[in-house]
């Protein structure tokens, strides 16, 4: 229940703008390693290979918002444990461009998961939507997750998609 409101909060804040980012220094390997530490035990409740990769090109030390971009990769990873039964779950971070002044990252989310077709894909992100009633019933949740996440992937310059 307690997730469920504040998901409503976070999604509440991001539509009316009252979210604000807080760029500071960060380590990447830091955030991503300690968010996948809070999930790796519904992983191996579920015997799922759970791994992350970071390019070793990446600067170890960045700026940013890194409490939205945890919170981006919790909620993605944590979707990713939920509906995959067996195989594995990947967070990956690769630089996609580089210069004097900025990176550009892709962090992905790859799974084993159950899947989705293409015309559900195209509404995922959209508020309190889901694959299909009987995915709310089996897996639970609000519908979300996922348009937080594009509010606040958004909120910081990026795009998402799946």
């Amino acid at each position: 229940m307690l997730d469920i409101i504040n998901d409503i909060l976070d999604f509440s804040k991001i539509e009316a703008g009252k979210v604000e980012l807080e760029i500071l220094e960060f380590e990447l390997i830091a955030i991503v390693e300690a968010t996948a530490e809070l999930l790796a035990e519904r992983a191996r409740k579920k015997k799922l290979t759970f791994m992350t990769f970071i390019d070793p090109e990446i600067p170890k030390i960045l700026r940013g918002d890194a409490g939205h971009i945890r919170q981006v990769l919790l909620n993605l990873a944590a979707n990713s444990i939920k509906f995959t039964d067996a195989g594995e779950v990947i967070i990956s971070v690769v630089a996609e461009e580089v210069n004097d002044k900025n990176i550009t990252l892709r962090f992905s989310v790859i799974d084993t998961g159950i899947g989705i077709d293409k015309t559900t894909l195209l509404k995922l992100f959209n508020p309190f939507t889901q694959a299909d009633g009987s995915i709310t019933r089996k897996y639970g949740g609000t519908g979300l997750g996922l348009s937080i996440c594009k509010g606040l992937v958004e909120l910081m310059g990026g795009k998402i998609d799946a």
